[in-house]
């Protein structure tokens, strides 16, 4: 464990219900991603100029754990997102082994990583929120900037874990993407895989 170490944090926003999983939550957003979406949901997370703290692990879990109580009563926890969280592996890591062993840990991920990160925290992570864009390679790349080979072979990774009842899929509607037919055809290809758990949404953009 590293406790010198620091990561960029665009905010830590608490007790939060309902948005990132069960019962009440803290939200742990991180600067940086491994994308560049059209449109991003969180902008600040890719501008060099945003306003972030530098912060230990100890600093990010003296601020969870003044919810703790809620955490436990409301079986909720702490959901790491940004940015892509799980470029922060180590460091998430770091925080979680300072205790957080009765509340529900969850990641919103676009699993556009390397598997080290996954591997890195299998043992501590309870629930994923997968930002999938769409299954489609055109689709995805045209958005994204980015194929989505690596999305795809760490999502059968996880589900070859036993983890597929634990993944929630958010496949949005993105105006000049994609369209209700292709949101139907990437829930499809998922459900094949051995998915359940779906979030079809429309992102709503100025162009929309």
């Amino acid at each position: 464990m590293d406790l010198n170490m620091e990561a960029s944090i665009l905010g830590i926003s608490r007790l939060r219900i309902g948005t990132d999983g069960n019962g009440i939550t803290t939200l742990v957003a991180f600067h940086g991603c491994s994308l560049r979406c059209r449109y991003c949901l969180n902008p600040s997370c890719l501008d060099s100029d945003a306003t972030v703290r530098r912060m230990t692990p100890e600093d990010v879990m003296e601020e969870l754990k003044k919810d703790e109580l809620y955490y436990i009563a409301t079986k909720g926890g702490v959901t790491f997102g940004g940015g892509e969280p799980l470029l922060n592996s180590s460091f998430i890591k770091d925080v979680l082994d300072l205790g957080a062993k009765e509340w529900t840990v969850t990641v919103e991920t676009s699993l556009n990583v390397h598997r080290q990160h996954l591997e890195l925290l299998l043992p501590y992570i309870d629930e994923y929120i997968v930002d999938i864009k769409d299954m489609d390679l055109n689709i995805y790349k045209r958005y994204t900037c980015k194929n989505n080979e690596l999305v795809k072979s760490n999502l059968k990774w996880l589900i070859d874990k036993g983890l597929a009842d634990h993944i929630l899929c958010r496949i949005p509607l993105i105006h000049g993407y994609n369209d209700e037919t292709h949101q139907e055809k990437s829930k499809e290809v998922l459900e094949k895989m051995g998915i359940s758990r779906f979030d079809l949404f429309t992102y709503k953009t100025d162009r929309a």
